[in-house]
């Protein structure tokens, strides 16, 4: 398959200090759903807003549609469908007159047009709520137009920047059957942000990993969770002595780190190696006060290439910083 996006050391700075995006590179093939995975401050936004022309890149290069999204933003934005992450629908406007405005700012025919929008409204589930004023609607309906503005024109390429986030499970469930209904129909190749994990476990065909504007990993999903190795055991010692000499010398222990009081112990099979770990500690004089075995799953990824898991990621990044500071530079524009 043909890269519908080729992405060579991307690198963007707000403010000549604020280094949002750090060198970032990859491809996605087209017909795939591609995900970035990481927390809010990661560089997910910014990236994306570098894909879809609205931030310049500071170095590097970009080609969406086997167009320069610099020397060629025009003709970029006129192929690409974009869901962005805050609402940008008409809340004056039906949902209906929000599909025609959008219609006719991509040029959409408007005999053309009327079909496409009777569509795109049951596709998304609000053709019963069509002509009500969007002030009208909730969080998940708005987020449902969202999505059916950014297909209006058929593009080949939707860009999607945290499309399920606010939404209850139930609204996020439907709008996942959305996306898969449109590769599959129509042979969409999606590129989505999330911060969800088992939304990127479940509908990405390939994820990238991002943290502090760099790329730690990108495979399927699969290869990721394999590339562990094995089930990991995660334990507290209430004891200041050092135990992982202890626990390396255990038959089945592949790899140990240790935080403290905290252990993160890789072993081949988890069910066997438990008790013979525990054993272990227990006779060098340990006290074992907690200790859990996780299965392979992203957030054992997002901790094993990041060294942290998302939810410490989360907690201690509060949004994108390179997207808040050009919201605060806008802002102060508009004033």
């Amino acid at each position: 398959m043909a890269a519908i996006i080729e992405v060579k050391d991307l690198v963007k700075v707000f403010d000549g200090k604020i280094r949002a995006v750090d060198g970032v590179s990859f491809e996605v093939e087209e017909g795939e759903i591609f995900g970035f995975l990481g927390p809010n401050g990661a560089g997910k936004s910014t990236t994306i807003n570098m894909l879809v022309t609205l931030h310049r890149p500071t170095s590097g290069t970009a080609k969406v549609l086997g167009l320069d999204v610099v020397k060629e933003a025009n003709k970029v934005r006129q192929g690409i469908g974009l869901v962005p992450q805050d609402l940008t629908v008409d809340d004056d406007l039906s949902g209906r007159e929000n599909m025609v405005l959008q219609a006719d700012l991509y040029n959409v025919d408007r005999k053309d047009a009327s079909a496409r929008i009777e569509e795109l409204l049951r596709l998304v589930n609000l053709e019963d709520a069509a002509d009500r004023l969007v002030k009208t609607y909730s969080g998940g309906m708005r987020k449902r137009l969202e999505l059916a503005e950014g297909l209006i024109h058929r593009p080949r390429l939707l860009f999607l920047d945290e499309p399920t986030l606010g939404l209850d499970i139930q609204t996020r469930a439907t709008m996942w059957e959305h996306i898969r209904r449109l590769k599959k129909e129509h042979n969409m190749t999606v590129f989505m942000t999330t911060h969800y994990l088992e939304e990127a476990d479940s509908l990405c065909d390939r994820i990238g990993i991002i943290d502090r504007g760099r790329i730690m990993a990108l495979d399927t999903p699969v290869t990721l969770k394999r590339s562990l190795g094995g089930d990991v055991l995660q334990m507290s010692i209430d004891d200041g002595k050092d135990f992982m000499p202890v626990i390396q010398q255990v038959p089945g222990v592949v790899e140990v780190k240790r935080e403290g009081s905290e252990y993160r112990v890789k072993v081949l099979k988890g069910d066997t190696a438990m008790p013979t770990v525990l054993k272990a500690i227990i006779e060098a004089g340990g006290n074992v006060s907690s200790v859990s075995l996780q299965r392979p799953n992203m957030d054992q990824v997002f901790l094993e290439y990041t060294g942290r898991s998302l939810r410490d990621a989360e907690q201690t990044q509060s949004g994108d910083r390179g997207e808040r500071f050009a919201r605060a530079r806008a802002a102060e524009r508009r004033r």
